[in-house]
């Protein structure tokens, strides 16, 4: 639990509530581009789950992406419905960032269903690590909107479990899958980075708050290599190399 400040009205860290923040165009561009990121990805991730329902294996594999689908639509809903709050139109804020994702998307179809669980848990760890890295620069209202959509649907611990099943029946998977997780990591990583370098203002939230101008190539890198040692211990727990 935070600590509160000796006679102060927040946690240690936090920089303010969203409205006083938000006074600086600067941050709330940051913010916007950070939300409209996130509710994209949230819907496109809603779109992947509903799709690799068809090609569930059995009904009870079926019925967990279909209500992990559910639970991802849900998360788009509290971010469209946070953008309007703030006077943003979701569908201009999401635009941006729609290529990017679908460009991430077409170079990394799967050809089978292993191989769609694994693209889906990296790219949703990916995800992961990088709103927790923004989130401590944040004010109040947004971090912990960011913290609750980002928390688990259930899905990594699905794919965990049907990878290590589909190794353990057929050990010859896994060197594949491998190579496959690797392929996934690189091309999220290119365009994740192309995001970054592309919006100033969301760059310059990420090395260091609003306040910092200009990108920061050492910093970002920093950021990218604690998401990339993160993604080496998740296919540890896939049971693949990184």
């Amino acid at each position: 639990m935070e600590t509160q400040e000796s006679g102060g009205e927040r946690p240690i860290g936090s920089i303010g509530d969203w409205t006083t923040c938000a006074a600086d165009p600067g941050y709330r561009a940051a913010v916007l581009d950070l939300l409209g990121a996130l509710a994209y990805g949230e819907l496109s991730a809603f779109e992947r789950l509903a799709e690799d329902a068809k090609f569930a294996p059995g009904l009870a594999d079926k019925a967990d992406l279909a209500r992990m689908a559910s639970a991802e639509f849900q998360h788009y809903q509290l971010l469209h419905d946070r953008l309007v709050e703030v006077g943003a139109d979701p569908t201009e804020v999401m635009g941006p960032f729609v290529e990017p994702l679908e460009s991430f998307h077409r170079m990394t179809a799967p050809s089978d269903w292993l191989e769609g669980l694994v693209k889906a848990y990296v790219g949703d760890s990916i995800a992961t690590d990088f709103y927790r890295e923004v989130a401590v620069r944040l004010d109040d209202d947004t971090r912990d909107l960011v913290l609750r959509v980002m928390a688990d649907t259930g899905y990594a611990q699905f794919a965990v479990d049907r990878v290590r099943q589909a190794i353990e029946a057929e050990s010859r998977v896994g060197g594949r899958l491998a190579l496959w997780g690797r392929r996934l990591m690189g091309e999220a990583l290119s365009q994740a980075q192309r995001v970054v370098a592309e919006r100033d203002a969301l760059s310059n939230l990420l090395v260091g708050g609003a306040q910092v101008q200009g990108f920061d190539l050492v910093e970002v890198g920093k950021m990218f290599n604690r998401i990339t040692e993160a993604h080496t211990r998740r296919m540890a727990a896939l049971g693949l190399a990184s």
